[in-house]
């Protein structure tokens, strides 16, 4: 917390400014109080000088004339007697007195020392020319009025009167009533700071107790409540400010349940979704997205044409021009495959019509796009295997036609080719109907308890003749006893039938087929065909299953296969809840294994 500057804090101002207000007011007070107390005590001390000179002057004047007379009139009084007089004056008022005569030789003084000297002052010279005169004198540091009356006898001035009255006694009380005056300003200075404090707080602990609630709640806490102790413009305040907390938290509570909403839809999506700024630097990112993009979350703060791979001036083109849609293509990783994902632009808009942003949708169109793909192979393949037979067919049909038919031996040969293509064409469309009613979900899967290692060798003995021609030795292992599986046999026995011929197939000869039935974890019984041949390169191992795929396309279609048997296979095991699954190393041999539960649900 920084340390409050001066005048920083409201409570120091508002005591600053009582203190000041009440140094001002008793500054102009004191100002005028003293003025007037001096004025007051100069006017009056002055004037009762005055008054006692005059007097005395009178009493000089008599004695001076020689006519002063007693109660009974005739005696006179001599300048002894004007001694005493003096004398008392000086005693009564602490006035130092000197009669002069005419010429300005002192005649009676307080002083007995000067008397017979004589003053030439102008304030003397002006006093025997007829005019009174005053002054305030500073003698040896002492502060005095000086006075100096004419001294008449009628109309002739006989002589002068001068006074000098020291004044520090009138300026000693002045000044004690100046530091009367001072102390009374310093306790009212003390108590108006006291009183400052204490009004201060009623005003600013209120707000000191806001600017705390309010901290605590830019710290992050909201349980905060403002006491309101009256209804005045503070308390006014603390109402308004609490107030204001409890539609904060109302306002904040919608927000997080909004942004939870909002963070949930996101992280539900099956669709990626990035929002970027105006820079075009990702500020959002949900988990399908950062999958879809292989990406981390350190990703977000990164420029989006780095992540999508496209050039900043090609995303701008498709965030502001018509077409918002851009198909990208994402290379394999050694877990996953190659993948297509549609990437949409849509711009974020301000009020000032001025783009703030833009929202990026990723969605995985990859199934659609192989799909697709399937669907245009398929019907290029069906194309592609029903017109190669016809085709033969049509140029030995053309052939006899022409004549061959009257060669009974090349006649015969002929029919004999149109015959086998005629079979397999028939095979194919038997195979597109197995994996049509599959596809419709319209095949009927009639299970029976089924002896497994009894039907292993039925298939082994079915294929006997074709082994023993290729000179393959075949063995089933079934370690007894294994339950019986539901299954229906005769779907079975295709899904047998075509994995022993293709392992036939695709094995030299001296090698070895082995059949296996075991029972495994999980009440199923797995199946296995193993052969010694050729092998399936890794790369074909993730297509095997797909329809009309081929590894050795040109060998498979001269061997008479259609592509179609492990895809039946494969609807047939799924057809019975069970999975099946290859594995296969070139040049040592291939294994394909499916598995059937014991127990059907349900049943």
């Amino acid at each position: 917390m920084k340390p409050l500057r001066l005048f920083g804090s409201i409570q120091l101002k508002l005591i600053i400014i009582y203190v000041l207000l009440i140094l001002i007011a008793m500054q102009l007070i004191g100002v005028y109080f003293v003025n007037t107390v001096e004025s007051s005590f100069t006017s009056n001390f002055t004037q009762s000088l005055n008054n006692r000179v005059d007097l005395l002057t009178q009493y000089v004047g008599q004695y001076m004339s020689g006519q002063t007379e007693r109660e009974q009139g005739e005696e006179r009084t001599s300048y002894d007697d004007l001694h005493d007089v003096v004398s008392n004056f000086n005693k009564i008022s602490g006035a130092e007195v000197q009669v002069l005569d005419t010429s300005g030789v002192i005649l009676v003084s307080s002083n007995p020392m000067l008397v017979g000297q004589k003053k030439t002052q102008p304030e003397i010279a002006q006093a025997l020319q007829g005019f009174s005169y005053e002054e305030r004198v500073i003698e040896n540091g002492v502060r005095k009025l000086a006075l100096a009356y004419s001294v008449k006898a009628g109309n002739r001035i006989i002589g002068a009167v001068y006074v000098t009255a020291s004044m520090e006694e009138m300026y000693g009380t002045i000044n004690s009533i100046n530091q009367i005056f001072i102390a009374g300003t310093l306790i009212a200075l003390g108590l108006t700071a006291l009183l400052g404090i204490l009004l201060s707080n009623t005003i600013t602990n209120p707000i000191k107790e806001i600017t705390r609630t309010a901290k605590a709640m830019a710290e992050g806490s909201f349980n905060q409540q403002v006491r309101v102790n009256g209804n005045d413009e503070i308390g006014q305040l603390g109402q308004a400010f609490n107030y204001m907390v409890n539609r904060l938290k109302e306002a904040l509570s919608a927000n997080e349940e909004e942004k939870d909403k909002l963070a949930s839809i996101l992280a539900n999506m099956s669709d990626g979704v990035i929002a970027t700024d105006d820079m075009g630097k990702i500020i959002v990112m949900n988990k399908r997205a950062r999958q879809m993009l292989r990406l981390s979350e350190e990703a977000v703060g990164s420029e989006i044409s780095s992540v999508l791979g496209m050039a900043k001036p090609e995303i701008d083109r498709h965030v502001l021009g018509a077409q918002h849609t851009v198909m990208i293509e994402l290379g394999a990783t050694e877990e996953e495959e190659d993948s297509v994902v549609r990437v949409t632009f849509t711009p974020i808009y301000r009020r000032e019509r001025r783009i703030s942003g833009t929202i990026i949708v990723l969605q995985d169109v990859t199934e659609q796009e192989k799909m697709e793909r399937s669907r245009r192979e398929f019907v290029a393949n069906v194309s592609h295997e029903l017109r190669t037979p016809l085709t033969t067919i049509k140029s030995y049909l053309e052939a006899l036609q022409d004549g061959a038919i009257d060669e009974k031996e090349l006649a015969h040969r002929f029919v004999g080719v149109a015959s086998n293509e005629t079979e397999r064409m028939i095979r194919l469309v038997t195979d597109l109907l197995h994996l049509s009613r599959f596809d419709s979900k319209q095949t009927v899967v009639t299970r029976e308890p089924t002896d497994i290692a009894a039907m292993l060798e039925e298939v082994a003995d079915r294929f006997s003749f074709q082994l023993q021609q290729r000179r393959i030795s075949i063995q089933v292992y079934a370690p007894k006893p294994l339950p019986p599986v539901p299954l229906d046999p005769d779907q079975i026995d295709q899904v047998l039938d075509n994995l022993v011929s293709n392992a036939i197939k695709y094995t030299p000869e001296d090698g070895t087929i082995t059949l296996e039935a075991t029972q495994v974890e999980g009440g199923q019984v797995e199946v296995a065909v193993q052969d010694t041949g050729v092998g399936i390169p890794k790369k074909d191992l993730q297509h095997i299953f797909e329809r009309f795929y081929r590894v050795d396309k040109a060998r498979s279609r001269n061997m008479g296969g259609t592509g179609l048997g492990l895809s039946i296979a494969r609807e047939i095991v799924k057809a019975h809840n069970g999975f099946i699954y290859i594995e296969s190393e070139v040049n040592k041999g291939t294994r394909v294994s499916f598995t059937l539960p014991l127990e059907v649900e349900g049943e």
